[in-house]
């Protein structure tokens, strides 16, 4: 069946794209949880650069234009590195990229230790019917505990 209106997909994954995680993550809250995250992003910026067909420049350039300040070839080499700890990447360019690279399965991936994920685009009407039909499902359990207090009204009870 194919969908059309809001509910389409309007952008193609990755060939390589993971496929959402449901599990609910937990935030980092332990001391030093969070240690290595620089190599551990230097290391997510070197898969999307490893996977995407395109030419780092061409990646780059793609950048550059979101940003409106210039992103080179070179810097992309050096945020790809972990051994290059003086270069990370800034969170800006980080989101930059993972527009350009439609790679939002590994910015989920690296969110989640912080007690976050991520929705794609129409994946937020998969979450919203979820949480429409968990509401449903407490308020027939509410409807059910009223009605068997009181199934009907009675007019004039009083008397």
């Amino acid at each position: 069946m194919k969908m059309v209106g809001p509910l389409a997909r309007t952008r193609a994954t990755h060939p390589d794209q993971l496929p959402f995680d449901w599990s609910v993550p937990k935030p980092a809250t332990l001391p030093a949880a969070l240690a290595g995250v620089d190599a551990r992003t230097a290391r997510a910026v070197s898969e999307i650069l490893k996977h995407d067909v395109r030419d780092r420049v061409v990646i780059a350039a793609e950048m550059s234009v979101l940003l409106d300040y210039d992103v080179s070839k070179a810097m992309l080499d050096a945020y790809a590195s972990p051994a290059r700890d003086e270069h990370n990447i800034s969170f800006g360019r980080m989101k930059a990229l993972i527009a350009v690279s439609n790679r939002v399965d590994i910015f989920d991936r690296e969110v989640r230790d912080i007690g976050l994920s991520v929705l794609d685009g129409d994946d937020i009407y998969a979450a919203q019917a979820s949480h429409i039909r968990s509401e449903i499902a407490e308020l027939t359990q509410q409807l059910k505990i009223i009605e068997r207090l009181n199934p009907s009204i009675t007019r004039n009870r009083r008397k």
